[in-house]
């Protein structure tokens, strides 16, 4: 549950989120929680690197700390590494965060069970439960409200210049449309060198 957007227009890349937090039919507002914002940044590959993540709410603490305790092992430069540190970091979640892997579908690949979103000065980028990567030329949009957000911003993108008001029409469709969204929003943005 969750309406994460991330954009490319210009030189400039952005990426927001809603801010609702559920567990089942009990809904965490941002105004209860105090860290509401569902984006992690941290440094790396000499530059900063923005990632949005959906599912489990666990899933926030867990890539903080993996990311903070196994630096070395991230790199989310382009989508090649993005891939390789899915498959070096894929034991460490098993081993060291307990990930119970297991699908009730018969997937081809065991499963990380983190979809995201990433941005950085290289662009924006889409990585899935079975370690998939994809670079956005555009935009993309992951979680509940996604669909919605989706629309929104194939709408917005030819009438706006800017990538912020496009990811903000996104976020906004997706807490309008979506029972698992809802704002405030929280975006960054950054100049990108592709």
């Amino acid at each position: 549950m969750s309406t994460i957007v991330a954009v490319l227009k210009n030189g400039t890349a952005c990426i927001a989120a809603d801010s609702l937090t559920s567990f089942g039919d009990t809904k965490q507002a941002a105004e209860f929680v105090t860290d509401s914002d569902k984006i992690m940044q941290f440094q790396g590959n000499l530059s900063d690197n923005y990632m949005g993540i959906v599912g489990s709410a666990a899933h926030q603490l867990v890539m903080k700390s993996l990311v903070t305790n196994h630096a070395d092992k991230i790199d989310f430069s382009d989508r090649l590494a993005i891939f390789n540190t899915l498959k070096t970091i894929h034991p460490i979640l098993k081993e060291e965060y307990f990930l119970n892997s297991k699908e009730e579908d018969d997937d081809s690949y065991e499963s990380s069970r983190v979809d995201a979103l990433i941005m950085n000065t290289n662009g924006i980028f889409g990585l899935y439960s079975l370690r998939e990567v994809d670079q956005y030329s555009r935009f993309w949009a992951v979680g509940s409200g996604s669909e919605f957000a989706l629309g929104a911003m194939h709408a917005a993108y030819n009438q706006f210049e800017n990538a912020e008001k496009i990811a903000e029409a996104g976020i906004l469709a997706g807490a309008t449309f979506d029972n698992g969204s809802d704002l405030p929003m929280t975006s960054y943005s950054l100049a990108v060198s592709v």
